[in-house]
């Protein structure tokens, strides 16, 4: 069973997510502050993560950063309230995130944990390829 963990400061957003999550057959690890989601992401092993842009304790793409200097190539969705994202000053490690706006569907949630685990193994596919 797929793992995921869910990073996002407001507790019913992390309980909506989880439960989609659940029925749809991943198992949830779930954390409300940034320092709590790394060190969950350093002691344990996830097939993708989903992370909060604006957290109350810092900023999300700050532990997307971290979390893909320790696994370059996990998949990742970042969810945010807010409509405008500056995308001008991603480094290479926030490139190949799916961002998904709130509120969002069940079904919206999972095309984009679907996108984001596909976009790794497509390049991971590249990678074999041009290797090979």
């Amino acid at each position: 069973m797929p793992r995921i963990l869910v990073v996002d400061d407001q507790k019913d957003v992390r309980a909506m997510i989880s439960m989609v999550l659940r029925v749809n057959q991943f198992d949830v690890v779930e954390a409300g502050t940034a320092p709590a989601g790394l060190q969950l992401f350093r002691d344990q092993t996830f097939d993708a993560v989903i992370v909060d842009i604006y957290l109350d304790d810092s900023n999300g793409l700050d532990l997307v950063s971290d979390m893909r200097e320790l696994v370059p190539d996990v998949p990742v969705v970042a969810v945010s309230g807010m409509t405008a994202f500056d995308g001008a000053a991603m480094s290479e490690q926030l490139m190949r995130v799916v961002y998904l706006q709130k509120p969002f569907r069940p079904g919206e949630l999972m095309h984009a944990v679907e996108m984001a685990r596909n976009a790794v193994k497509d390049k991971n596919a590249a990678l074999s390829a041009c290797a090979g």
